[in-house]
């Protein structure tokens, strides 16, 4: 079952429901098969009563092959239970799967339950101390009782100063384990003190996976129902197994002469398994599916915790590289990338507040046009800006107008602008094709004022212009011009990611302003996401081509390990947050 890409549900299931409408009309012809059987039957019960007197002589010939036929009804009861075997397998799977919730659920329980027994054993061991002081008093008490009888019956002296010795020893020993105990008090306390601040972290930890799994259930529901139709299509197909089985038995012992339609029956059993089991082998894809769409959620979530992120969309003209980032600004249920993305990071920055974390954002946009960098935020865009990068691999562009932002509402008026003001022109490949690499660039400060961290995240979403062949664009004069520094600074984006996967010592970003600017995303140590769109017209095949080749060295390209930007704030800095 194939869609138009992993995710592609909706595409699979279309596929499911046309192959279980071919599954219901091959069953209906069994029911109608199994109908003439039982006329069949029915002439061969009048043979059989017409010619009884003439197979009289036959009966002992026919108890010997009602022997060999009960040997094979075990056999075929065997494999039944074979079968029964097989669904109690699939009944354990479900069982692990809803295990596997319940674990997670465990893990919250667990750690409550640990910082519950952190507390009693701090209250035990406060016990044992109060305990260690009043044996402490008894035996002083003990040895002055001692002392006094020492005085009164100096005859015994002798005797009673060994003990009194080894009273003495005793009250050492006591004396050596409460500064043991009191020692052990302190380091308790410390531990308490840590595990305390573990216990903050790990909240916090289990508050952003609260959010994820929130936005991840309605995704599992989906996948839950469609496992929940295949095994109730699995359910029905075994029930029909087994009544084949029973109906194999009777035809037996009416007939004697049916091993030929067992044999037919046998076959269409085995088809029905082997329709279990690619049922079984989907219902593990859609699994694996969906553990990777949990994994791609916390790409985004990566720029609040200090990390450098890029995702960009790569593809033709045409092909959806601008619906992918922005979709549509009027329609809610069609948004882009770039909106839900920052719909998620101011949502998961106020959820941290409680935390302590206190975040400053600031925007900014800008395109590359004809290998000139122009800020789409500034009335002036005249003069080109150039790409700067500092000793610590920091990416900045002198001149470039940077806003602080608040909320997605304060986002979404910039983009609009900056939509407004992207070069855009009319090709043969597409009527309003965008002419300019768009950059919208988001930097992330964020300090906790509980535990003085900082950390420094960057966000950089790309909407590269389309990819074309100038035969086919029909291009000329300006946008000749336009094409060819587009199919420029996207050949350079290849040479650069090649390589950086081939590991060669000079790596050109230079080449082009897009590359250039893109340094520290591409080969620092940051997480960077490429989607690459294709066409489906038959006759954008050959640029299809070449995109999912791109993307196959795209994808074996390794830039490194990531690297959180984060240190502790110093006494005397302050940030102001918005």
């Amino acid at each position: 079952m194939k869609g138009k890409n992993k995710n592609d549900y909706k595409g699979k299931s279309e596929q499911m429901s046309e192959y279980i409408k071919k599954l219901r009309t091959c069953i209906r012809w069994l029911i109608e098969r199994e109908d003439g059987n039982l006329m069949e039957q029915e002439k061969i019960r009048s043979m059989l009563e017409s010619e009884e007197k003439r197979h009289a002589d036959n009966e002992a010939k026919l108890k010997g092959d009602i022997e060999g036929l009960k040997a094979k009804i075990e056999e075929l009861q065997g494999q039944h239970e074979s079968m029964q075997e097989l669904f109690r397998k699939e009944e354990f799977d479900k069982n692990a799967a809803i295990k596997s919730y319940e674990e997670e659920k465990a893990v919250r329980i667990a750690a409550e339950k640990t910082r519950d027994a952190l507390s009693e054993e701090l209250v035990k061991a406060g016990q044992e101390a109060k305990h260690l002081d009043d044996q402490i008093k008894v035996h002083e008490a003990t040895n002055k009782r001692l002392q006094e009888y020492n005085t009164s019956l100096q005859q015994y002296n002798c005797t009673l100063q060994a003990e009194v010795a080894k009273n003495s020893e005793t009250i050492s020993k006591l004396n050596e384990e409460k500064n043991s105990m009191m020692g052990t008090m302190t380091s308790l306390r410390n531990n308490m003190t840590s595990m305390k601040t573990q216990l903050d972290n790990y909240r916090s930890l289990q508050h952003e996976a609260g959010k994820q799994k929130e936005d991840l259930k309605r995704e599992v529901d989906s996948l839950r129902s469609d496992l929940q139709l295949i095994r109730d299509d699995r359910d029905t197909q075994l029930a029909q197994v087994q009544s084949l089985v029973v109906e194999i038995a009777n035809l037996r012992e009416l007939t004697g002469k049916s091993a030929t339609e067992v044999e037919k029956t046998m076959t269409k059993a085995n088809a029905l398994e082997e329709t279990c089991s690619s049922q079984r082998e989907r219902i593990q894809a859609l699994l694996q599916e969906l553990a990777i769409a949990k994994e791609k959620l916390k790409l985004v979530q990566s720029a609040l915790d200090g990390y450098k992120v890029c995702i960009f969309a790569y593809g033709q003209t045409g092909s959806g590289k601008t619906y992918t980032m922005m979709g549509m600004t009027d329609s809610p249920q069609q948004k882009g990338l770039i909106p839900r993305s920052l719909e998620q990071i101011f949502q998961t920055s106020q959820s941290k507040l409680s935390q302590g974390w206190k975040y400053k954002m600031q925007a900014s946009m800008l395109e590359i046009y004809n290998e000139t960098i122009r800020d789409l935020l500034s009335s002036n865009r005249s003069g080109g800006l150039d790409v700067k990068h500092d000793t610590n691999g920091n990416t900045c562009v002198p001149g470039l107008t940077v806003v602080d932002v608040c909320s997605i509402n304060e986002v979404s008026y910039l983009l609009q602008q900056a939509a407004q003001s992207r070069s855009v022109g009319k090709t043969h490949m597409n009527e309003e094709s965008s002419r300019s690499h768009f950059v919208f660039t988001l930097r992330i400060s964020g300090v906790n004022e509980n535990t003085d961290q900082q950390v420094q995240g960057i966000l950089n979403l790309i909407d590269l212009a389309g990819s074309e062949r100038l035969s086919r664009s029909g291009a000329t004069g300006d946008r000749l011009k336009e094409t060819q520094a587009i199919n420029k600074s996207l050949s350079s984006l290849r040479d650069v990611i090649f390589a950086i996967a081939n590991r060669k010592e000079h790596v050109p970003y230079r080449n082009s302003k897009l590359t250039h600017l893109l340094q520290s995303c591409l080969g620092g140590e940051s997480k960077t996401l490429m989607f690459v769109n294709i066409s489906p017209e038959a006759s954008s095949s050959g640029e299809s081509f070449c995109s999912l080749q791109f993307a196959t060295g795209v994808n074996s390209c390794e830039i490194g390990i990531a690297r959180r930007q984060t240190q502790m704030r110093s006494s005397d800095s302050r940030l102001s947050y918005g």
